[in-house]
């Protein structure tokens, strides 16, 4: 881990936003020049969307903590922040993994998974948001009830996602809602219910995978670090 090397920090933060911002514009068609903005309604763009200005952010930050105090120290707009967003990242890698793959998820347009364009999306950008949250995040931050705001960000696109379906909005195809999970006509108010209580569950688990990583490396990498930094 070199969590105290800011060059490395801004190479890695740069060529990081270079490939989320080409997923974006795959999954997108801007690079196409065929955009359907449609695909901004959808939790996988928009969590991707986060990321570029998250990553992006962070590469400023970066060269401006160079710039005011050199080129070793960590550098990160929170700590916090950081793990919230490599959270919301993850709920799309996993329910994409584990949820919408597995069960062949058929959008318009002859959907097949893992093409170049969806690993970009769901599993290429996750990963570098972890990766560097790992290398080049002050650890030891974490609070223990964070995993339970992490899953507010989740929650707040439910809410657009139905009131924007109720409202007479339709996703890609004309469809009623963007996963099939969320489908009340096929599951029933009961068992879309049952849906999200499984995928919270889980997730609130995965965030607490992260609070226990944050805080074993928090010890271990304690004397190493220059001087902490504040949320």
């Amino acid at each position: 881990m070199i969590p105290a090397s800011r060059p490395a920090a801004l190479a890695y933060r740069i060529a990081a936003s270079a490939v989320i911002l080409w997923g974006i514009g795959r999954v997108s068609g801007i690079w196409a020049g065929e955009p359907t903005w449609s695909s901004f309604l959808y939790y996988t763009v928009l969590s991707n969307v986060l990321c570029l200005v998250w990553i992006a952010g962070s590469a400023i930050r970066t060269l401006s903590d160079a710039r005011a105090s050199g080129w070793r120290g960590p550098s990160t707009p929170s700590a916090r922040g950081a793990a919230a967003v490599m959270e919301a990242i993850t709920v799309t890698m996993l329910i994409y993994l584990f949820v919408l793959a597995p069960a062949l998820f058929t959008q318009p347009g002859a959907y097949r998974p893992f093409t170049l364009t969806d690993n970009l999306v769901h599993i290429v950008t996750p990963v570098l948001v972890i990766v560097d949250w790992l290398l080049f995040v002050p650890k030891g931050r974490l609070r223990a009830y964070d995993p339970l705001l992490w899953a507010l960000i989740p929650y707040a696109y439910l809410v657009f996602a139905f009131a924007y379906s109720a409202s007479g909005g339709r996703f890609a195809g004309g469809t009623t809602v963007p996963y099939p999970f969320m489908n009340v006509e096929t599951h029933g108010v009961g068992g879309v219910a049952l849906w999200i209580i499984g995928l919270t569950a889980a997730l609130v688990a995965v965030g607490y995978v992260f609070v226990g990583a944050d805080r074993l490396l928090g010890r271990l990498l304690r004397p190493a670090l220059p001087r902490p930094l504040r949320d």
